[in-house]
């Protein structure tokens, strides 16, 4: 028995959709799984998580978030982890990696993590990482990092290298094949007509994110005389911000923040051209499932990004916080459609050929199935 633990606010991210399709392919492997997750009480948002986990067979369980040292919290843990017999905690974020290792005192079991990156700095958030790194992570089993980049943060931060494995997210590239021509998609989704490129992007609206420089890339190349529309879907702290960048921009009815998206894949659809701008990333899976629909996809070369593209193969990558870089790939790419065409084939290609997660699930069973803690078992 294994219990993924998640703590968060609102609709959630990709870490979230790894553990939600984490049970379905793991049953076949021997394990049942159950999705725990930590989230504030009444919290509107968590209704796009109980969403998923229905479309996906998940087994999840909400508990009300009352901080880590909310005792009330802890017994109920407890209590879940004695019940279901649990054998495996597998904690995804430094708050879950907390409470687990404080629940071990009273139920023994296993103690493996995925470390899906460290990107948000803002407030006491990098005295928590540091903590974690330095005295969480090494009382774990295991730790799965997700990218290169996240191992030797881990590494520097304290956490012995002999228990750090590197397993890269992946996704379920079934779940996000096309079935929608582009130009059939963004006019019935945006009202975008054909002979309108339509550029996208997804993810939470925060400061590592760059949206900011991809508004202002967009709003100079409109002002050029380009015939574009923007479209970044999510929520998030730099909502408001950038809405009054774009405004300020007179880029209101060019520039479209719509908020959350439950439907990635037909939002995928609809885009000429998908644009990762971040200043920092784990391995993000928006980048892979972009590919996977089929929109050809422009994104910052940073963290584990090149892992994924091939510049100039399957994919286009730039360097970070350049407007003028992503204003300039942008000009280049839309005035090439066939090329356009065969970034999109290709990177379907590479996706389904390297980046499955019935695999990458496989080498999470095998670190399940191994008596100590080994790279061997990958």
């Amino acid at each position: 028995m294994v219990l993924h633990a998640r703590m968060l606010n609102g609709t959630g991210g990709g870490p979230d959709k790894t553990i939600i399709n984490s049970p379905r392919f793991l049953d076949s492997l021997g394990y049942e799984c159950i999705c725990a997750f930590y989230r504030p009480a009444n919290d509107p948002g968590f209704n796009a998580i109980r969403k998923r986990a229905n479309e996906a067979n998940a087994n999840i369980l909400e508990i009300d978030d009352g901080g880590i040292f909310d005792l009330s919290m802890i017994k109920k843990t407890i209590k879940v982890c004695r019940e279901k017999k649990v054998d495996i905690w597998h904690g995804h974020d430094y708050k879950t990696n907390l409470l687990g290792w404080i629940v071990s005192k009273f139920h023994s079991m296993r103690l493996i993590t995925t470390a899906h990156g460290w990107v948000d700095f803002s407030g006491r958030l990098p005295t928590y990482y540091r903590y974690e790194k330095r005295w969480i992570l090494p009382r774990y089993e295991t730790v799965i990092c997700v990218s290169s980049t996240v191992m030797e943060q881990a590494i520097a931060g304290g956490t012995p290298a002999s228990k750090c494995v590197l397993i890269e997210n992946a996704i379920d590239h079934e779940q996000f094949s096309r079935r929608r021509e582009i130009s059939d998609a963004k006019l019935a989704d945006h009202g975008v007509p054909s002979d309108k490129i339509l550029i996208g992007s997804i993810g939470r609206l925060s400061q590592e994110k760059g949206f900011d420089l991809l508004i202002d890339a967009v709003a100079e190349l409109i002002n050029q005389g380009l015939n574009l529309q923007l479209v970044i879907a999510g929520e998030g702290p730099e909502k408001e911000n950038l809405q009054s960048q774009i405004e300020r921009l007179g880029m209101a009815e060019q520039i479209k923040l719509p908020g959350f998206c439950q439907d990635t894949r037909s939002f995928y659809e609809t885009l000429d051209l998908f644009v990762l701008s971040s200043h920092r990333e784990g391995l993000p899976n928006v980048v892979l499932e972009a590919m996977a629909v089929g929109a050809p996809v422009l994104a910052t070369a940073v963290d584990g990004v090149p892992r994924i593209i091939t510049d100039g193969q399957d994919g286009r990558l730039i360097p970070a916080g350049s407007t003028q870089k992503i204003r300039d790939a942008i000009a280049d790419l839309i005035t090439q459609p066939e090329r356009l065409a065969s970034l999109a084939q290709q990177g379907t290609k590479t996706i389904k050929e390297k980046w499955s997660f019935q695999k990458r699930m496989e080498r999470v069973a095998k670190i399940y199935a191994a008596d100590s803690p080994s790279k061997d078992v990958v």
